[in-house]
């Protein structure tokens, strides 16, 4: 079961007490439905469980529809419809609406508390919602082809702070929210607050997940540049050491020498403290640098003397 489903689940299974809540969800449902209008109501789902809410909410408020299956290509989908004439009069009447009005927007008398609110925007999210599974990414949708409600929508969101933003996607409105700590407190105010807290919990793994690997990558790249600079300065020494010029190095140099070629593998600062006493990690590099340089000057000088003599 997808993450969106298991929200829907748990948002299905909320239990509304005042009845101004229960018509505010019912409301919800007509606004996000795919057709609401003087004719009467259809909402169409994949999610069986959606339909059972939506015809239970409507028989709580007086109107009752009907719920069928209907076999498509692509699987079952399952449609609420309220369409005989009397039950069509009371919803309308029950919203304060006719059905012909020119737009559907979201009419604030019937979301009075703030319950109310939670419940119509679960109802959205019930009929038109879904969300991307946080693992992946964040991103909670509702999706209407009701322009004027996608505005009214995205300003009720934004007046409760979950920071929504609005677009339009193949001739359809689209009202997202992408940040992860705004999805989590959306999702518990919609009733969700067992899929609020799996999804903070799944990002703070990830965060954990991604912490190790940026620490690991790190890692990996300090090791493979002290293996290039150890290997720099062995190479110089060995250099030194072939052309019998090391014994003629002051001491701190032969000293730092030897201890590179007993510790290849150590770091520069675990070198440091094989030295009695242990040298600054400043200082050490610094010898190493002269090996180097000077081991570069040796090879440069002979060079020349060859190519001296071969003229």
């Amino acid at each position: 079961m997808s993450f969106a489903s298991q929200a829907r689940e748990e948002i299905a299974r909320r239990s509304l007490q005042k009845d101004c809540c229960v018509r505010a969800a019912a409301y919800g449902i007509a606004c996000f439905a795919k057709y609401f209008d003087a004719s009467g109501l259809v909402l169409q789902t994949e999610q069986e469980l959606t339909t059972q809410v939506a015809s239970q909410l409507f028989a709580r408020c007086g109107v009752q529809g009907d719920i069928i299956e209907k076999q498509r290509p692509s699987g079952v989908v399952y449609e609420f419809s309220i369409r005989a004439p009397e039950q069509v009069a009371r919803m309308h009447e029950l919203f304060g609406t006719t059905g012909t009005e020119t737009s559907l927007q979201i009419d604030p008398k019937l979301i009075r508390c703030q319950t109310c609110v939670s419940a119509y925007i679960g109802a959205a999210f019930l009929c038109s919602g879904t969300m991307t599974d946080p693992q992946k990414e964040y991103n909670l949708e509702f999706l209407t082809s009701r322009t004027n409600l996608a505005k009214d929508f995205e300003a009720l969101l934004a007046e409760h702070e979950f920071a929504p933003h609005r677009t339009r996607r193949n001739g359809v409105n689209l009202i997202y929210v992408k940040n992860s700590a705004n999805i989590e407190k959306i999702l518990a105010f919609m009733g969700a607050p067992e899929a609020s807290a799996k999804m903070s919990e799944q990002k703070a793994v990830k965060q954990v997940r991604n912490h190790i690997n940026r620490q690991i990558n790190c890692d990996t790249a300090n090791l493979s540049k002290t293996a290039h600079a150890n290997a720099q300065t062995l190479k110089a020494i060995r250099y030194l050491q072939e052309h019998d010029a090391l014994e003629t190095l002051p001491e701190v140099l032969q000293a730092a020498a030897a201890k590179r070629m007993e510790n290849p593998d150590l770091s520069l600062t675990a070198l440091c403290a094989c030295f009695e006493p242990p040298v600054s990690k400043s200082g050490l590099s610094h010898r190493m640098k002269k090996l180097e340089s000077l081991a570069e000057a040796l090879s440069q000088r002979l060079e020349q003397e060859k190519g001296e003599d071969n003229s």
